[in-house]
């Protein structure tokens, strides 16, 4: 599939990796819908965006009638990628000086709601769409955490039940010509990871045999290159700089 001209939907546009890509489609040619869950979160692509085809929408992709509502404004979709996410990290159960700190249900369903039940939502009114029309892609942001990763008991799960869907979706919908796949980012440079102190930042860069943290362009590229090559289909590609954690 080629870029331009390609309607493309892009959650958690409004910062980070989810505006660099929702950019760089733009600037390839793309008509580019760009949604956050409020102007507020937008405001940093708005602010950055030069493009005049560019949309910009407000939704909750964790709410139904929400989701329903921006889809159903779209006449036409041929790429939707799923970039909108939360953290909510924590130990599974914490025990010091005697007490016993537990993560709470509230933490464990908040982060499922946006980064497992917000991807099936966008990815349903998505597929109804491309599946009336000449089909299309949908590309999931998943993450290296999908292994399992400490401190991470409600993200790990929420990636790797993205990752199930990725591939059950890549059976169920090629006949409707919908490809499906995932991107598996390991630690990417974007405003939150250059935040962290610098001997924190240190230990995180150490772990990856490139000794260096991605950049959120070369995802964008993964992007990039998942909607032009028509035979990636069911695959979870790992951009991690060969970390493996």
């Amino acid at each position: 599939m080629h870029i331009k001209d390609k309607h493309c939907i892009v959650t958690g546009a409004g910062r980070g990796l989810g505006k660099q890509i929702a950019i760089d489609l733009a600037n390839q040619g793309a008509v580019v819908h760009a949604c956050d869950i409020s102007d507020e979160a937008m405001q940093g692509l708005k602010d950055d965006n030069n493009n005049p085809s560019m949309t910009f929408n407000v939704c909750n992709v964790s709410d139904e009638d929400s989701v329903k509502a921006m889809f159903g404004g779209l006449n036409k979709i041929d790429v939707l990628v799923n970039n909108a996410g939360i953290t909510r990290d924590g130990l599974f159960v914490k025990v010091k000086n005697g007490v016993t700190t537990t993560m709470s249900l509230e933490d464990f369903q908040n982060v499922l709601n946006v980064n497992l039940a917000g991807v099936f939502l966008c990815s349903r009114e998505a597929a109804s769409k491309m599946s009336a029309s000449d089909g299309g892609v949908i590309i999931n942001i998943s993450s290296v955490s999908r292994a399992g990763n400490f401190g991470q008991t409600n993200y790990s799960a929420a990636k790797a039940g993205v990752d199930a869907m990725t591939v059950t979706w890549s059976k169920e919908l090629a006949k409707y010509k919908i490809r499906c796949a995932a991107i598996a980012p390991g630690y990417i440079n974007t405003e939150m990871v250059a935040a962290i102190r610098p001997e924190a930042l240190e230990r995180i860069t150490s772990q990856v045999p490139l000794k260096r943290l991605g950049e959120m362009h070369e995802i964008s590229q993964t992007v990039s290159f998942i909607i032009e090559n028509d035979f990636v289909n069911g695959k979870i590609l790992e951009i991690d700089g060969g970390l493996r954690i």
